[in-house]
């Protein structure tokens, strides 16, 4: 539920009750015709003649004719017909209808219930049955409703594990059919914490020529345990199993499907197939080298960028010319380009002249990633174990899944074709990027570029109710930035804040900022399936 006490519910108007990964306009239509529902989660009625015994506890939901009018998300059964009478179950291979994240419920005592489509929390809050619990992701808190006295389904989550971004993605099952609920894509900052260490290890051995105090050396004392993993990728286990549990406490989450993702290192860089007892051919002999271009060029070709076209392994140095089968030489090229190319090096190639210098340097890149991603897994896999029921799946069907489905290539729609599914029958269309920015620093001053400190640092971190990090909402009168902003906070004992909106960095008196959520160590946006995101609060 967030930091402290849940928030007092605020006035009730449209844009104030409106969760902020939910866009609406007052004249547009926001809900298609559904056919009848569940029982809703609501416990007194609050109904209305319009709308019969929507949220009543207990009582028969007649069936209703379908129209524009919003009764419940949820469907009995596979996909509505056309005509809306009878249902059928969703076929694989259809496109996957598109809807609105749902927001995330808890009861009294803060126990999860099923989420609910955002139209459902602003009419719960607008009679005053809730409580804003937390503003992003967006939970409420209902004051007159258990978990026993509700109905719950529960919810699975997919996630699909990377080097840099983890797709998680929260979803309902009902007999191989997934819907979409909730996707989270999570930015690592592994490569950060890297250039830290790095940094830190050379003022350390810089101390050993320069004229100071010596320190003996403590790493001979040092043993690591079993299971250690360097800090950076140790990072990505444990924001990843750390929003699983955040999920878990929002959500009823009764399952997690999890993709196994392993790049032979030693296969991809020997530039050919291991002999003796070490590897057999098999059916997926060069798989990985063609699945590890694919992610190394972003799925585009390396000379001209097209995408969507089909693609070829071509070698960077041409054989004939004393070019080897290492994975540093080769390169995905569309058909045009390698016909072209035909057995020239890159430097001849006319499309590729002025990109030879950039194809060169990317074809050398280290299997960096890859190997972050082979050391993880296994000590993501157990510590997902040790809290829910966990199922493990291959790439391979992941990426058939998501084809067959006629999905984008997206972290997180990877992560909702994680594993066994019949059809994938709706997605949601805006996803929440949370990315690791920690919580401050332990160094109490700020140096040059010489290494001298040029300014101290307070040991408070919080200034008048506030501390950088925390999501707010500044409401400015007049002047230049006049109106309403809302974004994450950089404190300053002089009380004049400065603030980082969508729109860029503005300053401001503290008395002009409301807290909405306290720092939790991520900064959130929010965009669509394949679009740059935006700041998620929005006036």
């Amino acid at each position: 539920m967030g930091h402290g006490p849940p928030l007092p519910a605020p006035a009730i108007t449209f844009r104030e009750v409106d969760p902020p990964m939910a866009t609406f306009s007052a004249g547009q239509q926001i809900h298609r015709a559904v056919p009848p529902q569940r029982r809703a989660l609501e416990s007194a009625g609050a109904d209305t003649p319009r709308i019969g015994h929507e949220t009543a506890r207990g009582r028969h939901v007649p069936p209703v004719a379908p129209s524009g009018e919003h009764v419940r998300e949820e469907t009995v059964g596979g996909s509505p017909a056309a005509d809306g009478d009878t249902f059928r179950p969703a076929e694989a291979g259809e496109t996957p209808r598109e809807r609105h994240p749902s927001v995330f419920v808890l009861d009294r005592h803060g126990a999860p219930l099923q989420p609910c489509h955002p139209a459902r929390a602003r009419k719960i809050l607008g009679k005053g049955r809730a409580v804003v619990a937390r503003h992003t992701p967006f939970v409420i808190r209902l004051k007159d409703r258990t978990i026993a006295e509700s109905t719950v389904e529960g919810v699975e989550l997919g996630i699909d594990p990377g080097s840099r971004h983890t797709g998680i993605a929260v979803f309902t099952a009902t007999g191989g059919e997934r819907r979409g609920r909730f996707a989270v894509r999570l930015d690592h900052r592994g490569a950060q914490i890297r250039r830290k260490l790095q940094q830190k290890s050379d003022f350390r051995r810089g101390r050993r020529t320069r004229n100071l105090r010596y320190r003996a050396p403590r790493h001979d004392n040092r043993a690591r345990r079993e299971g250690w993993l360097a800090p950076s990728l140790r990072h990505r286990v444990d924001t990843t199993v750390a929003w699983v549990d955040r999920l878990a406490r929002w959500a009823p989450v009764t399952a997690v499907h999890v993709e196994s993702v392993a790049f032979d290192t030693h296969a991809i860089s020997s530039g050919g197939p291991l002999e003796g007892a070490e590897y057999q051919h098999g059916t997926l002999h060069g798989t990985e080298v063609r699945e590890y271009l694919r992610t190394k060029w972003k799925r585009a070709c390396g000379y001209c960028g097209a995408t969507g076209a089909p693609l070829n392994v071509d070698h960077v140095r041409p054989t004939s010319r004393g070019g080897s089968d290492r994975v540093s030489n080769l390169v995905l090229a569309c058909v045009p380009c390698n016909q072209e190319k035909t057995n020239r090096p890159v430097e001849e190639f006319a499309r590729a002249k002025t990109r030879a210098a950039r194809i060169l340097a990317q074809a050398k890149v280290p299997l960096r990633d890859a190997a972050a991603v082979n050391a993880t897994r296994w000590a993501l896999r157990r510590a997902l174990e040790a809290r829910l029921p966990t199922h493990g799946a291959s790439g391979g069907r992941t990426r058939w899944n998501r084809i067959r489905n006629h999905l984008p290539k997206t972290h997180t729609l990877d992560a909702l074709a994680v594993g066994e599914l019949g059809a994938v029958t709706e997605t949601v269309n805006r996803v929440l990027i949370a990315g690791c920015t920690g919580r401050g620093t332990h160094a109490r001053t700020r140096s040059d570029a010489y290494g001298f400190p040029r300014l101290r640092l307070p040991r408070r971190k919080r200034f008048f109710g506030f501390m950088t990090g925390d999501l707010v909402r500044a409401c400015v009168p007049d002047g230049k930035n006049a109106g309403t902003h809302t974004g994450r906070v950089a404190v300053r004992a002089s009380g004049s804040f400065a603030v980082r909106t969508q729109s860029g960095l503005f300053t401001a008196r503290h008395t002009r900022f409301r807290l909405l959520q306290r720092a939790d160590g991520y900064a959130y946006q929010a965009t669509s399936e394949g679009r740059p995101g935006y700041l998620v609060p929005r006036p």
